[in-house]
């Protein structure tokens, strides 16, 4: 019985282990924030991939990307996830920050929530299939 018990235990663990994204192996994407637009503007991602999402802040002053939904439902490396506030990266000018992450299928929208930064253009979408 104690041989099943440690067997069953063995196999949870390795279930648990194949679940842990292999973070060295994301793929590396740089989101840059400038006055009023990202770069890229479109996301195109597949679910269940492991990616590193890498935002820079070129413009004059701070900006943010928020994505809350994305963020929500995607598993975030829990060494990346106090990164996130409410779902949003927040940059000062100059600033730049790494986040990994494996995305769940969907369409999700993404903006700048600072005072008219969306209206002048500061949007964009994120696809995962």
């Amino acid at each position: 019985m104690k041989h099943l018990l440690a067997l069953a235990l063995l196999g949870a663990a390795s279930i648990a282990s194949a679940a842990t994204p292999d973070w060295q192996k994301a793929e590396l994407i740089q989101v840059t924030l400038s006055n009023f637009a990202f770069t890229p503007s479109a996301l195109h991602l597949h679910r269940g991939q492991p990616y590193q999402l890498h935002f820079v802040n070129e413009g004059s002053g701070g900006h943010n990307f928020s994505a809350p939904e994305f963020f929500k439902a995607a598993q975030i490396d829990p060494e990346d996830g106090g990164k996130l506030h409410n779902g949003t990266v927040d940059l000062e000018k100059g600033e730049a920050q790494d986040v990994r992450l494996v995305p769940t299928a969907g369409s999700y929208k993404v903006k700048c929530t600072h005072f008219m930064h969306t209206t002048f253009g500061m949007k964009g979408s994120i696809d995962v299939n």
